[in-house]
Parts: structure tokens; sequence; C-alpha cells
């Protein structure tokens, strides 16, 4: 069985009186892809958060390869890089070019050599199909050209794991497909990743598990094919229910 590398044990997490995550337990190991589903504001995002240390958390502990990630401080950094994070809304830095967003994290903070960084970076831009826009500004990209940069940006500090929250949330539809089509063929480069989505289609197509989340905690896990056609709980069947009644309504 292949070794694990993000395990999270009986995690709590609050905010001020109101309680997110609730005894929450999961692992996602060497080179499988686990997709969260769930209910807008179940605490999917917060989740992924948590792993990448932007919140604390009141309970249990996250551990990525076995080392415990120390919210007080204390080892933040060190572990931060082995977490890559691509986020809803792009986070590129406006007044930076492509390639200067980029080599930023490399070259800054893990000290890495600049030329070496940059030609890593001019390959996975080549690859997502944007090494001609390496000089350009993030206004003159669309959202989906943004995303990809984001998306190279987190896979040149060489994460152990990668995180997607929503990626496509912030997209027009003509976009989201250029998006899941780069997440799809790192899954079959054999990426680790967790990732958080509401396109259905693609976590089907994407996950080796889906986790359903709601009330503060799992309440299913399964392979994709058994959740689309067969769930096991009724939290779980109303909310694909809800999903193809929304589509129904869309067609």
């Amino acid at each position: 069985m292949a070794e694990a590398v993000l395990t999270i044990s009986h995690l709590t997490k609050r905010f001020e009186n109101q309680t997110v995550l609730e005894d929450l337990s999961l692992e996602v190991r060497e080179g499988e892809t686990v997709v969260i589903v769930g209910p807008s504001g179940c605490g999917k995002s917060t989740l992924l958060r948590c792993v990448n240390a932007l919140e604390d958390i009141q309970g249990g502990e996250i551990r990525i390869r076995g080392e415990r990630i120390r919210h007080d401080g204390k080892n933040l950094p060190e572990m931060r890089r082995k977490v890559g994070m691509v986020f809803q809304n792009y986070e590129l830095f406006p007044h930076l070019t492509v390639i200067e967003n980029i080599l930023l994290a490399p070259v800054k903070a893990q000290k890495r050599p600049r030329e070496e960084v940059r030609a890593e970076a001019m390959e996975l831009l080549e690859r997502v199909g944007l090494k001609e826009k390496a000089d350009s500004l993030p206004r003159q990209l669309s959202g989906g050209q943004k995303q990809r940069v984001a998306i190279v940006r987190a896979l040149c500090v060489h994460p152990d794991i990668l995180l997607f929250d929503e990626v496509t949330a912030a997209l027009d539809p003509e976009m989201v497909r250029e998006v899941l089509d780069v997440i799809i063929g790192l899954a079959e480069q054999g990426k680790t990743m967790l990732i958080v989505t509401h396109e259905m289609s693609f976590a089907r197509a994407v996950a080796d598990r889906i986790i359903l989340l709601s009330d503060c905690r799992i309440l299913e896990e399964s392979s994709p094919e058994e959740f689309f056609t067969a769930p096991k709980t009724e939290q779980a069947k109303k909310f694909l229910q809800s999903f193809e009644f929304r589509r129904s309504r869309q067609a």
C-alpha cells in the first residue's frame, strides 16, 4: 500500500462558538486523488485551509508524511513548502509578470537557483499552453489562464500534496474545461491531490475516492462509481438529487 502523504486525525475547527469541523479523520496516500464534495458552507474550504495551516485548529492533528504541522508556527515555513495550494481567485500578484509570480516562492523562500526554476517554469507553462504568456501581467490574462498559472506556481515548489479549492468557481463556463483538463492531466501523472469542487462530472472523472462532507463531519466515503450510482446515505442521495435538479433546470 502506498505511503500516507496527508493524515488528518480527529480534527476539530471552530469559529468562536460555531463548530465547522468536528472529530474529522482522513488520509490521502501517495499518488491518490481525493475529491471533497458537499453543500455550501459545510467546511470544505476551511478543511483545506487547516491543512495549509492558514487556519488554527481547536483539536486533533494534521501530519504531512508523518510530521505534525505545528500551528504554533515552529515548523510552518517548512511544512507549507510541502503543500501546494491553488485558490478560487488565483492570488497572483498583479504587479508581477507570470514568470515572476511563479519564481517568487522557489527562489526567495526555497533559495533555489533562479535559472533552474525558470527553466522548469517555462517547461510547465508550455505544458499548460501558456509559454507565450510568461512576460504578461495577470490583468492581460483570462480567468482560465490565470488559474493555469496558479497551478504552475504551485507545482514549482515541488509540494508533496496539491490542494485545489473550488478552482473553477470564479471562471466563466467556457473557461472551466481548460482548467479541469490540466488537473485531470496531473492525476494521470500520479500527483497527490486533495480537491474541493462543485463540478460533479469532473469529480467523477478525476477522483480515486469521493468524500461527502456535511454537518461538520464526513458522512460518506467511497469510490466515484459507488458514490454516483449507489450512494449509501440519505444525505448523499439528497445531495446528488439537488445537482440533478439544478442541471435539469439549466438544460
